[in-house]
């Protein structure tokens, strides 16, 4: 462990839209942010071959490209920007304590969490393949729907989610094949009989993906196995898209934040205030409905001002 314990006024946990969005705000109020990068510079946009419904970018962008410049903006007012990542924290105290790479210890008046969540997937090797290449695997169909429209694609999940996104899917594509690994949707029965009255939707029950089929650069279909008859099928289609949940990357926070049961961190509602006094929350760690950059930069936003008033308020006791 260092010996060293170094003082910040605002350290901000990941390198997202969420996590650039408050250090840019941080910044810009003089409140002097660091910013750890965490595992996954850049965040989950770096796996997205291109961005089109960000506003400002009207020939649209692809992730990575889109992570420098907003990396860019924050440094340009300041921000100190590391890589590492958070592998401990304690707010049981007063003392807002932070370990970094197990070793370096930080103290900080406010902390700002932009850890995300991590799309769950299948684990093939050929999903994986052509989730790398960005030839027709997603796990967001409000992302990248409109790149399949009027052609063929599947969709794997059974529950809201899924049906959600299927019926998005529908509307945009010629026909969505929904698979369904049990017998029955762990869906609402509302949600579930959305997607059974679609015409273009089909569902094939019992059934698992073998393989995603491509061309060694794009999706061409999809291998299937019915597990009650053990039959394959071979289904065309030109994406894949993977709607089995998310993983919020708060574990390391459990012990002190207020999480629900899928582990998202809770926030007071209407702000970005979690039930630790100086500790924020944006992004996707918090938010499992709309999953969207431009709402994370936003959340962002919300943080860094959260902060910059919690201090103020802070400085206004210690003047009293």
């Amino acid at each position: 462990m260092s010996d060293t314990i170094e003082k910040v006024k605002c350290l901000i946990i990941g390198s997202g839209p969420a996590g650039y969005t408050a250090a840019i705000y941080a910044a810009r109020a003089n409140m002097a942010p660091v910013l750890y990068q965490g595992m996954q510079p850049g965040g989950q946009l770096t796996t997205t071959n291109e961005v089109e419904n960000f506003p400002g970018y009207p020939e649209g962008i692809t992730g990575p490209d889109m992570m420098i410049q907003l990396q860019d903006q924050a440094k340009r007012f300041g921000t100190d920007i590391r890589d590492g990542w958070v592998t401990k924290v304690d707010f049981s105290g007063s003392i807002h304590k932070i370990w970094v790479n197990e070793t370096q210890e930080i103290h900080a008046e406010t902390v700002i969490i932009s850890t995300g969540a991590s799309a769950k997937y299948l684990g093939l090797p050929s999903e994986q393949k052509y989730l790398q290449l960005g030839g027709g695997v997603s796990a967001c169909a409000v992302c990248d729907g409109f790149f399949y429209r009027n052609q063929e694609v599947v969709i794997v999940g059974a529950g809201d989610s899924a049906c959600e996104e299927a019926h998005y899917l529908s509307k945009l594509c010629k026909k969505v094949t929904m698979l369904v690994r049990r017998d029955e949707f762990r869906a609402s029965k509302i949600m579930a009989n959305r997607v059974k009255k679609t015409e273009n939707i089909e569902i094939l029950f019992n059934t698992e993906t073998e393989e995603v089929l491509g061309d060694g650069q794009v999706v061409t279909g999809v291998k299937v196995k019915n597990n009650q008859t053990n039959e394959f099928k071979e289904i065309p289609a030109t994406g894949f898209f993977v709607a089995i949940g998310h993983k919020p990357n708060t574990d390391i926070f459990k012990d002190f934040l207020e999480l629900d049961e899928t582990g998202y961190i809770i926030n007071k509602p209407g702000s970005s205030k979690t039930n630790i006094d100086g500790v924020f929350v944006s992004g996707d760690a918090a938010d499992h409905v709309y999953r969207q950059a431009i709402t994370a930069a936003g959340t962002g936003c919300m943080a860094a001002l959260d902060a910059e008033r919690y201090l103020a308020s802070k400085d206004v006791e210690v003047e009293a």
